[in-house]
């Protein structure tokens, strides 16, 4: 099954990450992908789709999907370490998997926020993801 990051929110004050479900009256109606319990979130959440985030790297910005594969091709079937980790092992694992990202720009709490994304997203979904092309003709088509 391909995961759409486009459908998995980060809403700022929770833990985890959410499936979008539907629109609701006040706001967005997700699903956690850890417990598949349903919430209504306001409008006033801060909600993000992970297919509108990206790291900032040396040549500009690195879409989170791509920074998911990087992660993968360095850990392999290692599972990733946890966001409690020591910074230094966070630094050296986003070293080897993106060695031009921008220190300046991403920080340690950064990571560790991507580095528990990976982990649900290993967990409970899958790195199969769908491509922005795939994306536009599903939304052409409905």
């Amino acid at each position: 099954m391909q995961t759409d990051l486009a459908r998995l929110l980060s809403i700022s004050g929770q833990h985890g990450l959410f499936k979008y479900i539907a629109q609701a009256r006040g706001g967005a109606i997700g699903e956690s992908l850890e417990t598949k319990q349903r919430k209504v979130f306001p409008s006033s959440s801060r909600i993000s789709t992970l297919a509108d985030i990206a790291i900032y790297t040396s040549e500009g910005e690195m879409k989170l999907d791509e920074v998911f594969l990087a992660l993968k091709a360095v850990l392999g079937e290692e599972e990733a370490p946890s966001s409690k980790a020591p910074e230094q092992e966070l630094v050296a694992l986003f070293s080897k998997a993106i060695p031009n990202y921008d220190a300046d720009r991403f920080y340690v709490s950064h990571m560790r926020k991507v580095v528990d994304w990976y982990r649900q997203i290993a967990k409970f979904a899958s790195f199969d993801f769908v491509k922005e092309e795939e994306q536009a003709s599903d939304a052409q088509e409905a």
